[in-house]
This record gives structure tokens, sequence and C-alpha cells, in this order.
């Protein structure tokens, strides 16, 4: 497996929403958007990903199948934009990889850059 540089994660924003539901123990609740753009000149099939998250002293690592419960399809030129969640106790970074497979059937990587859910003082 190798990394395919021209395949770009962008974090394009990360919210703090303590209106959404979270548990006690958890009460940060964080909307982040990510795109993810094919500059490669073949297409690539995002099939799984791998976030590792730092809060505190306590590592998490969450991986799976697809993107949001798709395996997007990108062209040359294309990007797949997407939001999701997580709640935190404490501040925390985020960083990870998605992987595909190019059209040719090789398996690839690019990494998610890391990215920081920072909870409000006034929080």
């Amino acid at each position: 497996m190798r990394e395919l540089k021209e395949l770009r994660v962008s974090v394009d924003d990360v919210i703090y929403m303590p209106t959404l539901d979270a548990p006690a123990d958890k009460p940060h609740p964080f909307v982040y958007f990510i795109s993810i753009h094919n500059e490669s000149d073949e297409r690539v099939t995002i099939e799984g990903r791998k976030w590792v998250v730092q809060e505190g002293e306590e590592m998490a690592v969450v991986e799976g199948d697809g993107v949001v419960g798709q395996t997007p399809s990108l062209s040359p030129g294309e990007h797949f934009s997407y939001n999701s969640y997580h709640v935190t106790g404490v501040n925390a970074v985020v960083e990870g990889a998605f992987f595909g497979r190019t059209e040719s059937g090789e398996w690839v990587f690019t990494r998610i850059p890391e990215f920081r859910l920072e909870v409000p003082g006034w929080a």
C-alpha cells in the first residue's frame, strides 16, 4: 500500500455544537466537515478509514469501512465532502487516514491532517 499524494484531505470546518446530545462523561459535541479531493489521474474508491483521537491521556482508534456509510468513487478532479461529529470530555487532537483502491486495483491511502477539538472557555 502506498500513500497517494494526489488524494488530498481537507478539514473544512470544526464547530462546537453544545445543542447536540452528548453523554455525561463526554459532554462536548463537535461537528467537523471533511473533503476528499482526487487530484490524481485515475479513479479512486474510498473503502475505509482510521481515526486516532487523543483526549488528554486517553487515545482512541476508530476504524471502519467506507465513509459515513458510503464508498465514494472519485474520478480525477472530483471531490467528496461530508460532515460527522465526535463527543469529547476534554480538548482533543484528531488525525488519521482514508484507505482506497485505484481503478487498476492498487491499495492506496491518504492522511487526514491533524485538527483540534477545543472546548470553548464558556462551555
